[in-house]
């Protein structure tokens, strides 16, 4: 997380430096609608900022609402057989991408880049004392297009649909985990990852609908 943070900071500072020449253009924007979920995101993207180099360049970062996924079954995986409670769940990711975005005609693009998303799903059962957040961190690669139409010189209207492929990674609840190659810390009973990655929807294949607003410096 350490080294991520880092990076997004010197992208930051990189986008607000190079956007300061002649031959740079640099915007912002903002995005709302599906992302796995009802999703929110604020963008960067600098354009021409190597001589030759054929991709404009997006970093964004967002936050999504999602299905958390079945808190009957997560408490038997991650706590106990207990069944007392009224369950009550939620869910939400952060996001972050790094896009490589191509001009295909007029202002639309094609783009790919990496993401990492970090997963935290909450089961609360009311009335039965189990409140607990089971939570991933993944590496994922995603793909879309994405049109912008001008509104005046400064503001566009933006239309974004996207795929974003994550893969799987550990699990960790309480204080238990789950890894893919079945290395788990404290599993109960004879669980293993698959049954963790069958009870919580940790980001797998996300579709993506969103449009908004971006502003040219």
């Amino acid at each position: 997380m350490k080294l991520l943070k880092a990076f997004l900071l010197l992208f930051f500072i990189f986008s607000l430096s190079v956007a300061q020449s002649n031959r740079t253009n640099f915007s912002a924007g903002i995005l709302s609608g599906y992302n796995n979920g009802l999703g929110f995101q604020i963008n960067f993207l600098v354009k021409d900022f190597a001589q030759d180099f054929p991709f404009d360049i997006k970093l964004a970062a967002g936050i999504n609402y999602v299905e958390p996924g079945k808190a009957l079954d997560a408490r038997k995986i991650f706590i106990n057989d207990a069944t007392n409670g009224i369950p009550d769940k939620s869910g939400k990711s952060i996001d972050f991408k790094m896009d490589f975005m191509l001009k295909t005609f007029g202002r639309n693009y094609l783009f790919v880049g990496p993401r990492y998303v970090l997963f935290t799903g909450n089961f609360n059962f009311i009335g039965g004392n189990e409140d607990f957040d089971v939570t991933s961190n993944q590496w994922g690669v995603g793909a879309g297009f994405e049109s912008f139409f001008k509104i005046n010189s400064a503001l566009d209207l933006v239309f974004n649909i996207g795929y974003d492929h994550y893969f799987e990674d550990i699990l960790y609840g309480h204080d238990t985990s789950y890894s893919p190659d079945n290395e788990n810390v404290n599993p109960r009973k004879e669980f293993e990852f698959d049954d963790a990655d069958e009870a919580i929807e940790q980001p797998k294949q996300n579709i993506r609908v969103m449009f908004g607003l971006n502003y040219n410096f």
